[in-house]
């Protein structure tokens, strides 16, 4: 399926990493204009802005800046495998909050009241790991989860002023990090990225105007 976003203005957060890459150029070849968002400097084709998503002060001035959005991707975010819920430190705690909620909570915050302007979408990245608990994994589920109930209820607020709010549950991205963190792995059943960023394109574009408040699995075949 071929997208237009012709006249849209897309705003991609975590646009260094490789889903972010991947999002932001497929809505660039969709000929969107693109606003890619990271803490570190990224070199692209679209328009970049060095941003600590973790700031919301800094993130209301920067989404002020820009004049027009039609659609927010929150694909900031990270894992880190941690310890196990009785040892787990504070350090590990706050980092998967602020790289996973914080970053997706100010960020919706800064774009809404544009949103509200024309409508539009907001996608945020969740995990199918935020749908259990897992062994050292408790930090990450449990922020993941959190960015699943924050589209939901957000949905539930806006549905009815013309914007859509939705989420994609991936398995394992098939990034390097990945690979090399997990070499004994068949790569083959993990989501590629180029797959992912058209699931996200799909529910930010007019075929996803009656979903609100969905999270999709997005598994591969894992």
């Amino acid at each position: 399926m071929k997208f237009d976003f012709s006249g849209k203005s897309v705003v991609v957060t975590g646009v260094a990493g490789i889903l972010g890459q991947t999002v932001a150029n497929a809505f660039h070849e969709a000929s969107a204009h693109v606003i890619g968002i990271d803490l570190a400097r990224t070199d692209a084709i679209y328009e970049t802005i060095e941003l600590d998503l973790t700031n919301h002060e800094e993130c209301v001035n920067t989404f002020d800046s820009i004049p027009q959005i039609d659609v927010l991707c929150n694909i900031a975010g990270g894992f880190v495998m941690g310890e196990s819920v009785a040892e787990l430190s504070d350090e590990t705690w706050d980092f998967m909050m602020d790289i996973n909620v914080r970053t997706c909570l100010n960020a919706v915050r800064a774009t809404v009241p544009k949103l509200r302007e024309r409508g539009g979408k907001i996608v945020n990245v969740g995990a199918r790991a935020a749908l259990k608990g897992a062994g050292r994994m408790a930090a990450y589920c449990a922020s993941k989860s959190v960015v699943i109930r924050l589209t939901e209820s957000l949905a539930e607020e806006l549905k009815r002023e013309k914007i859509n709010v939705n989420c994609v549950l991936p398995s394992i991205i098939d990034t390097p990090r990945n690979r090399k963190d997990m070499p004994n792995t068949d790569f083959g059943s993990w989501v590629a990225p180029d797959d992912l960023a058209k699931v996200v394109l799909f529910l930010s574009s007019p075929l996803a105007e009656p979903i609100h408040g969905a999270t999709i699995p997005v598994d591969g075949l894992v």
